[in-house]
């Protein structure tokens, strides 16, 4: 009995430490750039836009579809970063609740 007494324990904790994570994630801001900075994309960890930052420099109303895949990039790079840190952040609550590397988390 013991052990089952020591996973809804931990799973308890899981559950705890995900709302915070969740909630801290709500709140913090995330950034995605293209073309060396020209192009700047902020989101909320969440994936809420926050702003976009164009350099006049990239703005040719000829060329729209370059301006549209620079924004693209910028995109991908800020959900990129996103997920990179909500990895990192899981990594390290398995960790410190003593879960094997790679655990597969049920949520």
């Amino acid at each position: 009995m013991k052990n089952i007494g020591e996973l809804i324990s931990k799973a308890q904790k899981v559950q705890s430490q995900m709302s915070i994570l969740q909630s801290k994630m709500e709140q913090q801001e995330f950034s995605g750039e293209a073309a060396n900075g020209a192009v700047k994309v902020v989101m909320t960890g969440k994936g809420v836009p926050v702003s976009i930052k164009l350099d006049k420099s990239i703005v040719d109303p000829s060329d729209v579809e370059t301006l549209e895949d620079l924004l693209m990039v910028a995109l991908k790079d800020v959900r990129e970063n996103i997920d990179g840190y909500m990895m990192s952040e899981m990594e390290k609550m398995q960790s410190s609740l003593g879960l094997p590397p790679g655990f597969k988390l049920p949520f």
